[in-house]
């Protein structure tokens, strides 16, 4: 299932080979966030060819609104239904319940919830949770769980820890008890709570390691906290969680956040920002982060990132990519993506390689230095 290659001699780095029905992934690895089924402006050609990713990450609560089950069932799962025959995994919708703060309601029985497309009533449980995934066939699946918002109070944070515990052993229960239903194996990751409480902390990654699942995930970080404090936490439940399985961290983040969580031991990623933030104009390249809308770009007929992570980051210039950008053009917003996301892999790649190498650390301190930069 997973296997660690090399261990890096002077921090938590890792590389490793997550087996898969739908391939094998090496780690580190950065998953292209595919919300509804796509990642957003970025075909799967394009993921394939210029990304070059292996995995991409869907989500219940919004496959569920939309297209729904009934249409994912009769094509034979998300796979067929977007002609994706790689790896993919579903978050457990649980973010997007809990970010209906006005529109929700939490109960030891499950969530209920308002449709944010047309107010419609609906109820997640942690069983109805994994059928869910059993019908979008994911390879990978996420047990239900509360995130807590920061900053919250300590109280809160320990019933909502237990709430997301006592949710865990129903999601075992449901997994164990059914099956999936094409023609692939699925495995499901508990997913550590806590908020920023290393004791609590510590306690979640005991009890989700206790299940002895295929992987585990780590959520609630990356939600306003200090990227100190959110270092601090992987550091703690990465010291508990089994070596022997991959560890993801839910929703994380800068190329400078992952590259410090790598060293952390993390072997998985994923976020938004990439792309979200390259539809705004903000380019990530091996030099630093470039607002491509600032005029100092207008006439820079340069490669966007002439280190090549895709070919799309050599082919278009830097005044062309902020001409389309400024104008609203689509093409803009998905060049940026492609590229953003062609970077992250390539940082990963790389990340990858000096762990191999026994590198790690000195590359990573100096990859930090330039990464956040704003040029």
């Amino acid at each position: 299932m997973f296997e660690v290659r090399k261990r890096n001699p002077d921090s938590g780095a890792r590389t490793g080979i997550l087996h898969t029905d739908h391939g094998k992934i090496n780690t580190p690895v950065f998953m292209p966030v595919g919300t509804a089924g796509t990642v957003k402006g970025v075909s799967q050609r394009d993921l394939k060819e210029e990304v070059k990713t292996g995995i991409i990450l869907g989500n219940t609560y919004h496959l569920y609104l939309r297209p729904g089950l009934d249409t994912l069932k009769k094509s034979g799962g998300l796979h067929k239904f977007m002609n994706w025959d790689r790896v993919i995994l579903t978050d457990s919708g649980g973010y997007q319940v809990f970010s209906l703060s006005d529109n929700r309601k939490l109960a030891r029985e499950g969530a209920h919830f308002k449709s944010h497309i047309d107010g419609s009533a609906h109820t997640f449980t942690p069983e109805s949770v994994i059928d869910i995934q059993r019908i979008i066939g994911a390879d990978i699946i996420m047990a239900f769980d509360e995130c807590t918002p920061y900053p919250c109070d300590y109280k809160y944070a320990g019933s909502s820890m237990d709430l997301t515990h006592q949710w865990l052993d129903r999601a075992v229960e449901r997994v164990k008890k059914t099956d999936p239903l094409y023609d692939h194996n699925q495995i499901m990751f508990p997913i550590v709570q806590g908020s920023v409480y290393a004791d609590l902390r510590k306690k979640s990654a005991e009890y989700i390691a206790e299940r002895n699942m295929p992987g585990n995930a780590i959520g609630g970080l990356s939600v306003g906290e200090p990227a100190e404090i959110m270092y601090e936490m992987i550091d703690v439940v990465n010291n508990i969680l089994p070596e022997d399985k991959p560890r993801y961290l839910m929703g994380v983040g800068t190329p400078v956040n992952i590259l410090e969580a790598i060293g952390l031991g993390i072997d998985m990623f994923d976020c938004v920002m990439p792309t979200r933030n390259g539809r705004n104009g903000m380019i990530f390249t091996s030099r630093g982060i470039i607002n491509i809308k600032n005029k100092k770009w207008a006439n820079d007929f340069s490669a966007i990132d002439d280190s090549g992570p895709s070919q799309v980051s050599r082919y278009y210039s830097k005044a062309y990519l902020r001409h389309l950008v400024i104008s609203g053009e689509l093409l803009g917003a998905q060049i940026a993506s492609i590229h953003n996301l062609a970077f992250y892999l390539w940082l990963v790649n790389k990340a990858r390689m000096q762990i191999e190498n026994g590198k790690f650390s000195t590359w990573k301190n100096k990859m930090v230095g330039v990464l956040g930069n704003r040029i």
